[in-house]
Formats: structure tokens, C-alpha cells, sequence
């Protein structure tokens, strides 16, 4: 059953500065130039990258060259987290962490408290992705915290829906419901509906085999979801009710929804979202003794699923992870490295002063023996 999850798209603030509407940020970027244009191709990326990936994925593509070349370290930044978000839609899990940390990097080089905390909520979707919950809950929390001392309400509704994510998964329940309502009825406070938490009720009620409600919970998202043109959330959503009427026996009803989802997976090439729909449909086939059909969609399935929780992916994450700690200790190392050379310079000062009071006292010495033995000599004669 998928879950919605919370994936912040970083745009950098320029829906004040420009509005919202797709044509006003299409004039803007004709004569932009330096961080402004960076900024609005970013912006662009946020409003195609749920109906128009491709396209998208250039625009943010174009903003990283950009941003680069000019020394843009916040927009560099928004990018690698917008082309992270882009490669999780798709299931290129390895790839989408290596550009959120990438992107926590950036952020928190030039202490900036809400892309800090933006990408930690990013990471920790991977990791709870690839099952590694203990490393999901560590940045979930620090993503939560970040939000909370921000007051971000938005952000901050989007991470307890994550925590609720993260708990169902450990199958605490009743905790995940917490969070989820919570999550809710905040979005309603604020004015401002987020379907993610209605879809994970529905999913709660799924596992405790109350199809109606989940169903029911379902198109309450979808609503929502189509008013804002986010065919990513349609999908999933596609696919969980598709699954749910599997799961019940209506096989008309369930190949009906699966084959729509089905469909707009493969336009977005959202590829995670896909061996989802594949299993759903093999267990449909098998359900109405087509066992062919069944036998053949659930190779494509085993197929799908490789391509995305390989092992090969896991691997190059758990590389990834090594490598971030590593520059950790060589960041220690070079701060150990400097006090010592500080230390050693003050000892090498010290040192100097110490040589030249005793090559003072040497000196004065000498200067009084010489005119004591001056004056012996004149005394002579």
C-alpha cells in the first residue's frame, strides 16, 4: 500500500517575488539574470514537476549549471534538492540521496536553518524507503525540530505526517493516527489542505480490512490532489484504491483503477510507484483464474522491483553514507590539525622570545666584560 510522503520542493522563495502563475514566471525568466534567473527556474521545476517531470528536471538542470557558474550556493542547493525530488518520483533512490545530501551540504555551509532542515526531511524518506528506519526517524526528527524552531506550519505538517508514515511502518498505530490527525487538522487551521495525511488514514483503515472507509478516505485526497494538478499523488492514490478493490474482489472495479494508474506512471516515468501496481494487477489476474496474465505482469513486477530496492542501490547508499562520515572526521582532523599548528606556533614563538632573551643576556654580558677588560686595560697603563 503506498503511502503520500512528504517531499519538500525547494524553490526559494520566489512565488513572492514573481506570483505563482505559470506564464508570469515564463515572461520573468526572458530578462532574468545571475541568482534571480536561477531562483525562477527553480520556481518552474515546482510547478511542472507533478504533472511535467521532464520538463522540470531541465529547468532545475539548467538552474544548477547556472548557479554553479556564477558561486549561487543557495540556488545550488534548491537544486540538488529539486533534482532529488525529481529522482524519488522516478526510483532512483541512490541517486536522489547523493543530491539531498549533497544539498544538506550547501545548506548548512551557509547556515541556512530551513534548507537544513528541507533536506534532512528528504533524506530521511530515502532511508525510510530502503527500510532503514533508524537513520528515517534520526533526520525525521531533526527535520521536525528545524520546522518547529522555524514556525513553519506548512513544513511542519508535512513532517508529522512523515513521523505518522514512519510509525506505521514499525506498526505503531495508534501513534501514526496521532500524527496523522494531528497533521490534518493543522492543515485545516492553516487554510490550506494537505491530502497526504487523509491518504494514510485510508491506509490505516486498509490494514485493519475496513475497505469502505479507506476508500472512502482515498477520494477524499483525490479531490484535493486533482484541484492542485498533482498527478504524482493521483497515481499513488489511483493505485491504493485499485489495490483496495483487489483485495475486495471487485476485479472490474479493481483493474479499472490500476490500469489508470498504471498509465500515468508511465507518463511520468515515476517509476517507484510502478512494481505497486504491478503486484496489485497479478493478484487481480490470479483472482479471476487468468493465470497467464498473472504469471507474466508478476515477472514485470519482480523486474521493477529489482530496478528500484536492488541491491546495487542499497549499495551505492550505504557508500554514500560511509562517504559522508568520512568528510565529517576529515573536517575534524583539519580542525585538530589547525589547533595543532596554532599551538606549535605559539610554542615555536614562545621559543624565539626564550632565544632572544638569552641571546640578550649573552649579549649584555659579553658587552659588560668587554668594558670592565677596557677598563682594566686603561688602568694598566
Amino acid at each position: 500500500m503506498k503511502k503520500l510522503m512528504f517531499c519538500v520542493v525547494w524553490a526559494m522563495g520566489v512565488q513572492s517575488a514573481f506570483g505563482s502563475p505559470l506564464d508570469s514566471l515564463e515572461n520573468a525568466l526572458k530578462t532574468a539574470t545571475g541568482d534571480k534567473k536561477v531562483k525562477i527556474m527553480n520556481e518552474l521545476f515546482r510547478t511542472y514537476i507533478n504533472s511535467d517531470p521532464v520538463k522540470a528536471i531541465g529547468y532545475t538542470h539548467e538552474a544548477l549549471m547556472l548557479a554553479t557558474a556564477i558561486g549561487d550556493k543557495k540556488g545550488m542547493a534548491a537544486s540538488h534538492n529539486n533534482l532529488g525530488v525529481a529522482y524519488r518520483n522516478q526510483g532512483a533512490l541512490d541517486v536522489a540521496l547523493e543530491n539531498y545530501l549533497k544539498s544538506l551540504a550547501l545548506y548548512t555551509e551557509i547556515q541556512n536553518g530551513e534548507g537544513i532542515a528541507t533536506a534532512k526531511n528528504n533524506i530521511a524518506n530515502i532511508y525510510s524507503m530502503k527500510k532503514d528506519y533508524g537513520q528515517a526517524l534520526k533526520y525525521f526528527e531533526e527535520s521536525n525540530n528545524g520546522f518547529v524552531a522555524l514556525g513553519n506550519q506548512e513544513r511542519i505538517i508535512g513532517s508529522m505526517n512523515n513521523l505518522g508514515n514512519l510509525h506505521s511502518d514499525l506498526q505503531l498505530y495508534d501513534q501514526a493516527l496521532n500524527y496523522y490527525s494531528e497533521a490534518w487538522k493543522l492543515s485545516e487551521k492553516a487554510g490550506a489542505q494537505f491530502a497526504d495525511p487523509l491518504s494514510n488514514i485510508g491506509n490505516l483503515y486498509y490494514r485493519e480490512g475496513n475497505y469502505q472507509r479507506a476508500v472512502e478516505y482515498y477520494l477524499r485526497a483525490m479531490e484535493i490532489v486533482k484541484k492542485q494538478n498533482n498527478r504524482i499523488s493521483e497515481l499513488a492514490l489511483l493505485a491504493n484504491i485499485g489495490e483496495v478493490y483487489t483485495r475486495a474482489g471487485q476485479s472490474a472495479e479493481a483493474q479499472r483503477y490500476l490500469n489508470q494508474a498504471f498509465a500515468i506512471a508511465t507518463d511520468l516515468q515515476a517509476s517507484f510507484n510502478i512494481p505497486q501496481i504491478l503486484k496489485s494487477m497479478a493478484t487481480n489476474y490470479a483472482k479471476q483464474g487468468k493465470m497467464k496474465e498473472a504469471y507474466e505482469t508478476l515477472v514485470k513486477f519482480n523486474e521493477a522491483q529489482e530496478r528500484v530496492y536492488g541491491e546495487e542501490s542499497t549499495r551505492k547508499i550505504a557508500q554514500m553514507h560511509v562517504a559522508l562520515e568520512l568528510q565529517e572526521k576529515e573536517k575534524e582532523i583539519d580542525a585538530l590539525q589547525l589547533s595543532d599548528q596554532v599551538k606549535t606556533l605559539q610554542i615555536r614563538n614562545t621559543q624565539i622570545v626564550i632565544t632572544a632573551s638569552i641571546l640578550g643576556i649573552v649579549a649584555l654580558v659579553a658587552f659588560a666584560n668587554l668594558f670592565l677588560m677596557g677598563k682594566r686595560l686603561r688602568n694598566i697603563k
